[in-house]
């Protein structure tokens, strides 16, 4: 009797992979006539059930629609989203997706309040390689699937502090810009989140190389995230978690409050205008 060969783990791609070519298969259904249905390439969605491909996440909201199927593909889409980042990374993003209150601070625009152009537009620098461009999108559509979070029900309590440096660091094309920062107003103003500006007039602070994400959990456990230096810390023992909490309550002592947060966000605004 010859021995089984583990295969090893299927990655979330494959899986959401094979669901879409299953559903497409049991709606009688060829790529050609999909393509037509849903206004997609047909070689992009192609591409999707092979699982070479990671979409954004509004497309597998259209065909969860057009196939009736809740949000089976939504679901699977955000497992898939994992494989775009590192083991650490992951374990982060998991707590991330269940907590009910974040707390968080970014040298630059938050990666949840960035808009699809201002992140292509950072990760485009990133890349080096001959296949940049598709590393560039799929980077982008996971970017843009984590702000999925902030309309989940029920609706995380989520506080962002972000150095004033992230608003004078314009984006290149204007328009960008200027979308940019229409959308951090309006965040602003959603029930569930709390945005603040820490200023240049703060003096220099002990998190400006570097962000910090706080999160909790429905239970109370709690877990830090540190980012900077090419480096990266999930903490878990309560003391360190405790100790970085105390350091983002002395950054939340020294920032604008949320009211004239919007309105320095406004005056930005108004300062790209003229």
């Amino acid at each position: 009797m010859g021995e089984t060969v583990d295969p090893g783990p299927v990655s979330g791609r494959a899986i959401l992979g094979q669901t879409l070519k299953v559903l497409r298969d049991k709606a009688g259904k060829s790529l050609g006539q999909l393509a037509e249905d849903t206004g997609y390439d047909k070689s992009y969605l192609s591409r999707l059930e092979s699982g070479e491909r990671l979409s954004k996440v509004t497309v597998m909201e259209d065909l969860d629609s057009y196939y009736g199927t809740g949000s089976l593909l939504v679901g699977h889409w955000k497992a898939a989203r994992l494989d775009a980042f590192k083991d650490q990374y992951k374990e982060f993003m998991k707590l991330e997706a269940t907590a009910r209150i974040m707390w968080k601070f970014s040298p630059g625009i938050p990666g949840l309040l960035q808009t699809e152009d201002f992140a292509r537009g950072i990760l485009v620098g990133a890349q080096t390689t001959a296949d940049g461009e598709e590393a560039v999108e799929e980077q982008v559509a996971a970017r843009l699937g984590r702000q999925y979070l902030l309309k989940q029900q029920p609706e995380p309590e989520v506080r962002l502090i972000m150095d004033e440096v992230a608003l004078r660091r314009p984006a290149s094309q204007g328009k960008t810009w200027r979308d940019q920062l229409l959308h951090l107003e309006t965040a602003a103003q959603w029930p569930n989140v709390t945005l603040q500006v820490l200023p240049f007039s703060a003096g220099a602070h002990h998190h400006m190389n570097g962000s910090l994400t706080l999160l909790w959990q429905r239970d109370g456990s709690a877990v830090a995230y540190k980012e900077g230096n090419g480096c990266s810390r999930l903490l878990e023992d309560p003391d360190q978690v405790l100790r970085q909490r105390l350091s983002y309550d002395r950054l939340r002592d020294m920032a604008l409050s949320p009211s004239d947060s919007l309105t320095f966000i406004r005056d930005v605004l108004e300062e790209h205008r003229s």
